[in-house]
């Protein structure tokens, strides 16, 4: 049994020193080198919510995070400084909108914890076409045609509910 627990604590102290030293001093070496160091960015992609200024663009869930480190925040709906800043956000949705603020959908005026999801409902990416077709000079339907074309249905058919890609429907826009 000694033999077997010396074994076990030398494989652990390798894979820590290979894993836990080695390999980030190897990244990390790398990412200093010349010519790399200045292409290391994320380019167009569409696995994190971009939020773009203007009534031109589709505008993805308020983000909780503070750039540039994501988290989330532990109020709720009983902590009083929470209500307000919904009750804020869901009066500037609706106004941006031209809607009352009863039809302004949840997910427009709560916040991603992460503040990195792309994703919307296609309730609040549709109320958001008027806007978008106007200030784009656009068709409606147009525009209604490309939120369709960015909505992702659920994931693995009954998990969760449909979503629109934000940043993949302002890419389609951009085009």
């Amino acid at each position: 049994m000694l033999k077997q627990t010396v074994a076990g604590l030398r494989v652990l102290l390798v894979l820590t020193v290979l894993t836990g030293v080695l390999y980030p001093l190897a990244v990390w070496g790398a990412s200093r080198l010349p010519g790399l160091r200045d292409r290391a960015e994320a380019v167009d992609t569409t696995l994190v919510a971009v939020d773009r200024e203007g009534d031109e663009w589709f505008h993805p869930r308020p983000s909780a995070a503070v750039p540039p480190a994501s988290g989330g925040s532990n109020k709720g709906e009983h902590n009083a400084e929470y209500t307000a800043v919904i009750a804020d956000r869901r009066a500037a949705v609706a106004r941006r909108e031209g809607v009352p603020p009863d039809r302004v959908p949840l997910d427009a005026v709560t916040a991603s914890a992460s503040g990195l999801d792309p994703h919307i409902s296609v309730e609040y990416a549709l109320l958001q076409v008027p806007r978008v077709a106007r200030a784009n000079g656009l068709d409606e339907r147009r525009v209604r045609e490309w939120v369709a074309g960015c909505t992702e249905g659920r994931v693995a058919g009954f998990l969760g509910e449909p979503g629109v890609n934000v940043t993949a429907l302002n890419r389609a826009l951009r085009r």
